[in-house]
């Protein structure tokens, strides 16, 4: 019997050097904007519990260096497991084969607000998750309305929007209106909620056509040269969060902001949200702006990245970034995912929900960082009277055939 029982513990040592190690996952997760948001911990942390052979290494990057971080990284063949970034990167990380794309089931394609997913699409696939959102509205300072004698209420035309702006430079000497110019990327964005209540656009996503070139960008772009004599002084020089700080210190009496302008303004101020005018060929929009988080290439854990990002993009847990962070909903929560969202009979949130529909993305890119400079360079050349809108649009047009 001991001769058994020792060959028995002999086969049993055998067998158990035979059997596969399991080895653990580390998962390199970037995180841009500098902080782990707790509704994102929240996912990540019960995803951990669930999977005790991986770990999660984060990573919280500022902006500014983050997205060019992990292209870099993912360019000189170590890639990080996956990264919340701009959706701006995505068509350029999915031409150089660096990220893998995601499937989004047809019902989680209808549980989002209409035109989310082209922010996220290029050659027929989804090549991240959104998973952060915003719209922008225009925020009115009542008293330098009144002060102008004008009752405050919102404009709905360009037509509206200049009267006001003038009506308030005219009778109190004060800026009517805010305008980005500045070499920033929301300089381009601002000019987009303008070019969307337009009936503009950039470019045909499907056929990859540059639609720049119109008479509604050449009309949003006169529009700019009109409204520069009723705007701060030199808006070359500023971008949107130093316009915010005019308008705080009463200096200008509108700008464009996205939702987390309620209480980005000093205590006190009567100050009315209302949706980005419409122009003359287009109805109200606005700039439908999205961050993703993206799944990288070359890894050997995609798969376990990709349920994370899952995860983290899901129903309720979505919801729980949106709501506690302030953004416009990325998703229709009230269609059976959550019972009475924040967003819901809310006047303010109406303001940011209702144009989406007419609304348009944000133009996807293989060199997005050109994008930015040629659109920013039109706007300037606008404001510094260096050529006429339609030679400025042809211009940018052209240069973007380079770039998509």
């Amino acid at each position: 019997m001991k001769k058994l029982l020792t060959a028995a513990a002999v086969g049993a040592g055998i067998i158990m050097m035979m059997a596969p190690v399991v080895q653990a996952e580390e998962l390199h997760f970037v995180m841009c904007g500098g902080e782990v948001r707790e509704a994102d911990q929240k996912v990540i942390d019960t995803f951990l519990a669930n999977n005790p052979d991986v770990t999660v290494n984060m990573e919280a990057v500022p902006w500014g260096t983050c997205q060019d971080k992990s292209m870099t990284l993912a360019a000189a063949g170590d890639p990080v497991s996956l990264a919340y970034m701009g959706s701006r990167t995505l068509k350029q990380l999915a031409q150089n084969d660096l990220i893998v794309p995601v499937e989004i089931s047809e019902e989680e394609q209808a549980s989002y607000q209409p035109g989310i997913l082209n922010t996220v699409s290029s050659d027929g696939k989804y090549w991240g998750f959104p998973h952060a959102f915003s719209t922008k509205a225009l925020f009115i300072n009542c008293q330098l309305i009144e002060d102008a004698g004008l009752p405050c209420v919102g404009p709905k035309t360009w037509t509206g929007l200049y009267n006001m702006a003038k009506a308030v430079k005219d009778n109190t000497g004060i800026a009517g209106i805010g305008l980005a110019g500045k070499d920033f990327d929301n300089t381009m964005h601002q000019f987009f909620n303008y070019l969307y209540s337009n009936g503009g656009s950039v470019i045909n996503a499907d056929t990859n056509e540059i639609t720049l070139n119109s008479p509604q960008t050449v009309e949003t772009l006169e529009l700019y040269g009109k409204l520069l004599d009723v705007a701060q002084e030199g808006p070359t020089a500023f971008e949107r969060s130093q316009i915010k700080a005019l308008f705080n210190d009463g200096k200008v009496a509108m700008y464009i902001q996205g939702p987390w302008g309620r209480g980005a303004h000093k205590a006190g101020m009567k100050v009315i949200t209302v949706p980005v005018p419409a122009g003359p060929s287009g109805v109200s929009g606005t700039l439908l702006i999205t961050d993703s988080i993206a799944v990288f290439n070359g890894t050997g854990h995609e798969d376990t990245a990709m349920e994370l990002a899952r995860a983290l993009s899901s129903g309720e847990a979505q919801y729980d970034l949106d709501s506690s962070w302030g953004l416009t909903p990325i998703k229709q929560y009230e269609n059976g995912i959550v019972d009475k969202p924040y967003y819901e009979n809310d006047d303010y949130w109406k303001v940011f929900v209702d144009p989406i529909g007419s609304g348009g993305p944000e133009p996807m890119f293989v060199d997005f960082k050109s994008l930015q400079t040629s659109i920013n360079s039109m706007i300037q050349g606008m404001l510094l009277g260096e050529d006429s809108a339609e030679n400025l649009v042809a211009i940018a047009a052209e240069e973007l055939e380079e770039f998509k």
